[in-house]
């Protein structure tokens, strides 16, 4: 791409593809690569800006990821965040150590505006600290531009080279004002002109999309769901008449859905096929509990179906995966940590059977991927469908996966979803989870011992981070009264109130 860029060096942290969004939101073209890449790689591809991204390590363990003092010398601005601030600090010179009061979560600091990373801004901020380590001692050169009652050094600066760190994060939503702060490094800092947006990004994935497959064939998995409508859109748009749809009902879909599925993409110039396979999930699924395995055996069985589908059709060279970031993240890229593999990710065994794998989405959050399905002419009602994990409702079944349970789970979550989306409630995702656990009740004069219903709604812009959302008492009444009344095999109904950190959206 010819856009001015900016470039985010990863050191582990688990929110360098939002660093990466919140640039682009900016209007600012940017792409991750390793916290080690070559000097020279770096000055080939001439960014405007640098930014350095948090990480789980220690800066002065001998085996952690440094960031080379050379990096800092190339004359581009450059921002260190959290981990990429002590790293930052470290090669020049600057004294890390272990914090005496270690923060998390949302923290009230003080920053001073005469820098152009805060101009504009009061002086009382709040920013999402997430640390056991800190900058002791600047390096010679920088000056502190803001604290917190813990952190004397929560950033700093080296205006005459262009250098700026923080301790906090400013690219969370936690952080209210992190947005204006990036805004300051890119347009106050690196001078940007804001030359990229989200057509930019459609016109350079239909052109790699045609290089990368040339004449051949694609096959995607339709699930129906946000991520790989919006992919097989894209697709259709860059190689039209080469483009297999396979719709895998594996049974474990939300109610009615594979029939809304197949009638939603019935008529549009994409060869739909779908394949029946309840059976043949379930029957591998049998016995199984642990979470990762569900999410390995059905990653597997979806690379066979498409593998004997694939033959059907004869010649079929290339995937297609509608695989978006949070999946590759929360999946372990690069030097993440695993937080669960992603049936589109980490559960692929290595021989696809196929000449290659096309991922036109996989740089893109949530929202991201729905700005791109408006612009490529999708409905509303296709694009701002609930999101669905690719493994189903096996992830939202706790313990092993059954048909009877599968049928409790579907008429519960459909009453959820269909009470609230009555209401006025802010929620950006919703739905209900089938635990192991069973309870005693009392129905008339009998004793019952059913399944307990988890209901789980959260807010959230990116998925990365979340918050629950606050439904009134009553509607959460009127929910468990329907459920437990109309589900026959649930007594009893309890609320999900915990945020993202430390739990993830989905239970499994």
């Amino acid at each position: 791409m010819t856009n001015q860029t900016v470039l985010v060096l990863d050191f582990g942290g688990q929110y360098k593809e939002l660093i990466a969004r919140r640039v682009r939101e900016c209007k600012v073209y940017s792409r991750i690569e390793p916290g080690n890449m070559p000097i020279d790689e770096i000055k080939k591809l001439a960014p405007i800006g640098i930014i350095l991204t948090g990480g789980p390590n220690s800066v002065y363990d001998p085996d952690s990821p440094k960031c080379a003092p050379e990096i800092l010398d190339l004359g581009i601005p450059v921002l260190g965040i959290c981990y990429g601030m002590q790293a930052m600090c470290y090669a020049l010179g600057g004294m890390i150590r272990s914090c005496d009061t270690p923060e998390y979560g949302k923290t009230p600091a003080m920053v001073d505006p005469s820098f152009p990373l805060f101009e504009g801004l009061s002086t009382e901020q709040t920013v999402l600290m997430s640390h056991t380590d800190g900058v002791s001692e600047l390096p010679y050169g920088f000056v502190n531009c803001s604290r917190t009652l813990n952190c004397n050094n929560a950033a700093a600066c080296d205006p005459s080279r262009k250098l700026y760190c923080v301790q906090f994060h400013p690219e969370v939503e936690a952080t209210p004002n992190g947005t204006k702060m990036i805004r300051n490094f890119l347009y106050r800092v690196c001078g940007a002109k804001g030359d990229y947006d989200m057509s930019d990004y459609e016109e350079y994935q239909i052109r790699s999309i045609r290089e990368r497959v040339g004449g051949k064939k694609v096959l995607l998995g339709l699930s129906g769901g946000v991520d790989s409508s919006v992919c097989a859109a894209l697709l259709a748009k860059a190689v039209p008449d080469r483009l297999y749809c396979i719709f895998v009902d594996h049974g474990l879909m939300r109610k009615n859905e594979g029939d809304e599925v197949e009638e939603a993409f019935r008529g549009h110039a994409l060869n739909f096929i779908r394949v029946n396979a309840e059976d043949e999930f379930l029957s591998a699924l049998k016995g199984v509990t642990d979470p990762e395995k569900k999410r390995k055996i059905i990653g597997k069985l979806f690379v066979e179906v498409f593998r004997r589908e694939a033959a059907k059709l004869g010649n079929i060279e290339f995937l297609a995966q509608g695989t978006i970031y949070p999946d590759v993240i929360e999946s372990g890229a690069w030097n993440s940590a695993v937080i669960k593999s992603h049936h589109n990710v980490g559960g692929l065994p290595e021989e696809l059977g196929f000449e290659g794998l096309v991922e036109p989405l996989r740089g893109l959050f949530k929202d991201e991927v729905r700005a791109l399905g408006r612009q490529l002419g999708l409905p509303k009602t296709l694009v701002m469908r609930q999101p669905f994990p690719g493994p189903g409702l096996a992830v939202r079944v706790i313990g092993e996966v059954t048909k009877e349970k599968l049928e409790i789970l579907r008429e519960a979550d459909a009453i959820f979803r269909c009470e609230l989306q009555k209401t006025r409630c802010r929620a950006n995702q919703y739905f209900a989870v089938l635990t192991d656990m069973r309870s005693v009740g009392v129905v008339g004069d009998f004793r019952t011992y059913d399944y307990t219903v988890a209901l789980r709604a959260v807010v959230t812009g990116d998925f990365m981070t979340a918050e629950y959302a606050e439904i009134p008492y009553r509607i959460l009444g009127r929910v468990s009264s329907r459920i437990v009344n109309e589900v026959k095999g649930v007594g009893r109904v309890v609320y999900d109130i915990t945020g993202k950190p430390p739990a993830t959206i989905e239970w499994e």
